[in-house]
């Protein structure tokens, strides 16, 4: 028998305040973080785009280990159907949207203690360091996803279809990998030159990513095997069923698994 959706949405929000409850930010609640969301989604709509930068952390952090191999969790978001959307919408309501999204994407990988990287168009891209840990990079990765995914459905879209009938409900597609990133720096300035992370775990994140349906987290192996027994529970190995993976494990010849959560 299946679980009914009120015990499905339970056994989310169990997950998602269990490993926000990991995490460095301890305050953070998934009821809390839902007004929140809807409050700024609110001002925003009424008031314009008011977001304030966020990004700073990641390159105080990067700059600290410029030209250094450093284990994370990469986590690639996108927004679904935004092509689609930016034919439909008026430009104004288009960047309140799309900004409002990529912002509130960022505050949840800041509360869930991991830093944003960059914005790609209507895509995030954050990594998770866990302090040296492993183990907690991928709990803290994967508790982020669940939270993004709780903060669109319940959070984002629920103002969305109050405020506007025009504005469509959004969805989005998250996939994470783990290993080892190196930090670089482009130019000569340590203060102010870009830096950026180059690694395999960069670009499976993005590949993985693609495998994911609507509103669904797709995991590579190398993150599956760290997370905790309960958290592996939601996921359903994947790689079978997906056309042509060819993708290799980084230390094999075998085809490197997918696992996507059933939900």
């Amino acid at each position: 028998m299946q679980p009914s959706p009120n015990k499905k949405e339970k056994e989310s929000n169990n997950i998602v305040d269990m490993l926000l409850g990991k995490t460095e930010s301890k305050t953070v609640d998934s009821e809390t973080m839902i007004q929140d969301v809807q409050k700024r989604i609110r001002d925003s709509l009424k008031n314009g785009y008011r977001y304030s930068r966020i990004v700073d952390a990641s390159e105080e952090f990067l700059r600290k280990h410029v030209y250094e191999q450093v284990e994370m969790a990469i986590i690639y978001v996108d927004l679904v159907g935004s092509t689609k959307m930016s034919l439909r919408l008026p430009s104004e309501k288009l960047s309140v949207v799309i900004s409002s999204f990529v912002q509130e994407m960022s505050y949840v990988m800041s509360q869930c203690g991991g830093f944003v990287l960059k914005f790609s168009g209507d895509a995030v891209i954050g990594y998770f360091v866990g302090k040296g840990s492993s183990l907690q990079a991928a709990d803290d990765a994967v508790g982020c996803a669940e939270s993004m995914l709780m903060v669109v459905q319940d959070g984002i879209n629920k103002i969305l279809s109050k405020e506007d009938t025009e504005l469509p409900e959004l969805e989005i597609k998250i996939g994470i990998d783990f290993g080892a990133n190196t930090v670089v720096q482009y130019g000569s300035d340590e203060k102010n030159s870009l830096v950026d992370l180059i690694g395999p775990s960069m670009n499976m994140a993005a590949k993985i990513q693609g495998l994911a349906q609507p509103n669904q987290i797709v995991v590579g192996k190398d993150v599956f095997d760290r997370l905790h027994p309960n958290v592996q529970e939601v996921f359903a190995d994947i790689t079978k069923n997906v056309k042509d993976w060819t993708y290799t494990s980084r230390n094999s010849d075998a085809i490197y698994r997918v696992f996507a959560d059933k939900k």
